[in-house]
C-alpha cells in the first residue's frame, strides 16, 4: 500500500563536512527509530565502520559524532514521495529536499548517493540546482544483499574516506 511520506529527519552536516552521503527516504523503521539507515540488516553502519577502522555506537548521538567527527553529511535526496513500505522502486510523486543549503553552508564538494534511485532522484531533481554531480554508490539495503555482497560494499565505500 502507498502511503504518502514526509521526509521526518534533519540533515547532519556542519561547517566543516566535506562529503554528503544522500539515500533517497528513510525505511519505516528508520523513520520509527528517528535515525538514518536504523533497520539493523542494513549495512551502511557496519561498512562505514569498516572502511574507517573505528567502532561507531549504535545510538544516534553515537553515530552523529563519527559522522561529524569524519566531516561526513548525511541526508536524503526526497522531501517527499508516495512509496510502499521501504522499496525505492516504488517511488512516485517525488518531492526533492533543498540541498543546495547544506552544500552552501559547508565545505561539502563531494556527493554520494546510496543506490541507483536515489542516483536517479538526484540528477533529475537536485544535480542543476546544487553544481555538485554526485557519484553513486551501490545501496546497503538487505533488498541489495543479492547484488553486493558486505566485502563489495565495503570496497566501493572506500572512496569516501579518500575524498576526507
Amino acid at each position: 500500500m502507498e502511503n504518502r511520506i514526509i521526509h521526518p529527519l534533519p540533515p547532519i552536516y556542519d561547517n566543516e563536512s566535506r562529503v554528503l552521503i544522500l539515500g533517497t527516504m528513510p525505511s519505516p523503521i528508520s523513520r520509527a527509530k528517528s535515525f538514518y539507515y536504523a533497520n539493523p540488516q542494513n549495512r551502511f553502519w557496519k561498512a562505514m565502520s569498516v572502511v574507517f577502522d573505528c567502532e561507531i555506537g549504535t545510538s544516534n548521538d553515537e553515530r552523529i559524532e563519527f559522522l561529524l567527527m569524519h566531516h561526513i553529511a548525511l541526508w536524503d535526496v526526497l522531501h517527499s514521495c508516495e512509496i510502499t513500505g521501504a522499496s525505492d522502486e516504488s517511488i512516485k510523486n517525488p518531492v526533492a529536499n533543498d540541498i543546495k543549503p547544506i552544500v552552501d553552508n559547508s565545505k561539502i564538494t563531494e556527493i554520494f548517493t546510496t543506490g541507483s534511485k536515489a542516483q536517479q532522484l538526484y540528477s533529475k531533481l537536485c544535480a542543476a540546482n546544487v553544481g555538485i554531480d554526485a557519484t553513486r554508490l551501490p545501496s546497503t539495503s538487505p533488498a541489495n544483499c543479492r547484488y553486493y555482497s558486505f566485502e563489495g560494499i565495503v570496497k566501493n565505500y572506500q572512496i569516501i574516506k579518500q575524498c576526507i
